[in-house]
């Protein structure tokens, strides 16, 4: 229970009916495309933390690791130091693999991280990556989250526009590699000039294009909407974007729930549905992806209640749209067997 110590109520029925529920649809083949393993800040996520949860209730049959810094190497070159992640997350793999765990595939393939400010250089790491990995590495993320008013992700604006970065994305479009943006919804154009410069590449959009809901966007929640809407419109013109859906804040100021309480799956998918639902519709279930984003989204919700809200979202969704929303979109995305 502690790392749902954000909630100070008292630990009861209640309190831990939140946390469980019953698994609604619990066959539903699911792949986790998007999840980080670390040690941090006090807070361990490794083998044992991630299978509790893949084994919650939900029928997970396989997970990608999303790249999160973590076991980077300590020494040699600054910029092999995310070989040291891809090293560690392939042993993971590898004691998934066995069947020793149960029959999930946990991290069977991987984003991982190298700099594509590197340019042209960029292309050679790349390679050691996918060899380093087995075969498993399907894909990098390059943070480049920017606005000037709030936390600036990258380092610079405008990164998804420059012409060094492009050289070192080129190693990607060479490669048959996927490209995993993490940018904030004012930045969702520089993503489809991206898309357009590179249409044989494949982009994933993590976590719903990150609408900007707080800071100097807090009484603005209408016309964020709006406006990320219309950007999500465009970039859903380009084919060779898909989307992952999860991260979104659940409790947004002005909410009449019970912060000494978890939200419910009901909670979720009220808070996330017309989010998700927009994107559904706009991309198409074959071009979207629920993600957990655990062990980040374990602050707030626990696994099994967490997929109980995508369910509830996928309401009325027909058996090929599940499927696709929930393993299908992932599996072709990222190579998962």
């Amino acid at each position: 229970m502690a790392q749902n110590s954000r909630f100070s109520g008292a630990i009861d029925d209640s309190w831990l009916g939140r946390l469980t529920e019953e698994i609604i649809e619990p066959d539903l083949p699911i792949i986790d495309p998007h999840h980080h393993m670390w040690i941090r800040d006090g807070n361990t996520y490794l083998l044992p933390e991630l299978l509790a949860d893949v084994y919650s209730g939900h029928n997970v049959i396989a997970t990608v690791f999303e790249e999160c810094h973590s076991m980077y190497r300590k020494t040699g070159p600054r910029e092999e130091a995310s070989l040291g992640e891809t090293e560690f997350v392939t042993g993971i793999a590898a004691m998934g693999a066995s069947g020793t765990f149960g029959a999930s595939k946990v991290c069977a393939r991987m984003v991982g991280n190298v700099s594509l400010m590197l340019g042209s250089k960029a292309r050679g790491l790349l390679e050691r990556h996918m060899i380093a990995s087995g075969g498993r590495f399907a894909a990098i993320r390059h943070s480049t989250a920017w606005h000037a008013a709030i936390h600036k992700v990258a380092p610079v604006p405008g990164m998804l526009g420059n012409s060094t970065f492009r050289a070192g994305y080129q190693g990607l479009n060479d490669l048959g590699l996927a490209f995993d943006a993490w940018v904030y919804h004012t930045q969702l154009d520089e993503v489809s000039d991206l898309a357009d410069a590179f249409p044989d590449t494949t982009i994933v959009l993590n976590h719903v294009g990150s609408p900007i809901l707080g800071g100097p966007f807090a009484d603005k929640r209408a016309e964020v909407f709006t406006d990320w809407k219309a950007a999500m419109t465009r970039l859903a013109q380009r084919p060779n974007v898909t989307v992952k859906l999860g991260a979104l804040p659940i409790r947004l100021p002005g909410s009449t729930a019970s912060r000494d309480m978890p939200p419910s799956s009901e909670e979720i998918a009220t808070a996330w549905g017309p989010w998700m639902k927009t994107c559904i519709d706009l991309f198409g279930a074959d071009r979207c992806m629920f993600e957990s984003n655990f062990p980040v989204q374990k602050r707030w919700s626990s696994f099994a209640v967490t997929w109980n809200g995508f369910k509830r979202i996928a309401t009325g969704a027909s058996a090929d749209e599940k499927k696709a929303l929930f393993a299908g979109t992932a599996a072709r995305v990222y190579g998962v067997t």
